[in-house]
């Protein structure tokens, strides 16, 4: 399929390449690297060769999530999102951008994101998970009370907040102890992040913002598979939701949240996602360059799927969700 967009596509800058350093070993780091730092080399040759007409840039993880000092947090993201502005000046009919948000301040990651969607065009956020704030063993999520503003921000600037992973810390991690592999994109990654949609989900988030929009990669983190039971287990208690939200969680997920393909090339998991939140809620993504291009286009062209499903996951959801 020819016009794909893409939307799970990051790069690094000097100041965050090394917090890709180690996922993939030592023995790829020089590739991994390189493909971090190209923008408009191979990575338009690939997008060519593959029928990605478009992919909406962001930064790599943890990156700002994980700069303890505020003020250095900021600094770091405005010069990511400057950096990026140009990129994406220089070939806007290839690449558009999400904004990197110094969270651990939310009044300047409001102004940040303020900046990046009306006077440099970014198409919304990405968030690498929670954010550490001075204290090296601080997780702070993005449901608790200070973040309010921040989300009615993005509500009325009508654009996605695209929750990206991020490692749980080693003092919170004491189950992947002795199992180092599990880890990162195999699996802690997923549970992380599921863990963090579920929070914001339960907080009334919604109640207050139904317009919402909130993107998981990965075919959803495992929620699709899940959200029944999240909503339904013990049902013959008939105890009241134990949480501030007005509905359920699977109510939400399915009017709040859209999900991309990133990373997880497996029709049946696809035909899954599709069964619980709609084809015209999921986008096509690759991880690259932590995925390879075409490992995520040649089976998202073949998967057996419906041609009109395959043109909204493709592309046509990502026109309307993002105006392009």
């Amino acid at each position: 399929m020819d016009g794909k967009i893409a939307l799970e596509e990051h790069f690094a800058t000097d100041d965050t390449l090394m917090d890709s350093a180690g996922y993939l070993g030592d023995d790829v780091w020089a590739e991994l690297k390189s493909r971090l730092l190209d923008i408009h080399g191979r990575r338009i040759e690939l997008m060519d060769r593959h029928g990605i007409e478009t992919m909406i840039l962001s930064l790599n993880a943890p990156a700002v999530q994980a700069i303890l000092d505020p003020d250095r947090a900021a600094e770091v993201a405005r010069r990511a999102n400057d950096f990026l502005a140009e990129q994406v000046q220089q070939r806007p009919d290839r690449f558009q951008a999400f904004a990197a948000l110094p969270m651990q301040d939310p009044d300047v990651a409001i102004r940040e994101l303020e900046r990046c969607v009306n006077e440099l065009g970014f198409k919304g956020a990405l968030v690498n998970g929670f954010s550490q704030i001075v204290d090296p063993e601080s997780a702070v999520y993005y449901d608790l009370p200070q973040y309010r503003a921040l989300w009615s921000v993005v509500a009325d600037l009508d654009v996605p907040f695209y929750l990206h992973p991020r490692n749980p810390l080693p003092s919170m991690a004491q189950i992947y102890n002795g199992h180092p592999w599990l880890l990162g994109p195999v699996w802690a990654f997923g549970q992380e992040t599921a863990v963090h949609a579920l929070r914001l989900m339960a907080s009334g988030l919604f109640d207050d913002y139904p317009a919402l929009t909130v993107i998981l990669g990965h075919m959803g983190e495992g929620l699709p598979y899940s959200m029944w039971r999240v909503d339904n287990c013990n049902a013959w208690v008939g105890a009241k939701r134990p949480y501030p939200a007005k509905r359920t969680l699977g109510e939400y997920f399915r009017e709040n949240f859209y999900l991309t393909t990133s990373g997880n090339f497996h029709t049946p998991t696809l035909i899954s996602a599709m069964s619980e939140i709609g084809a015209d809620r999921i986008l096509f993504s690759t991880d690259w360059p932590f995925e390879n291009i075409d490992h995520a286009a040649d089976w998202f062209d073949d998967a057996s799927i419906s041609e009109a499903d395959r043109l909204k996951i493709g592309r046509e959801n990502a026109v309307r969700l993002f105006n392009i």
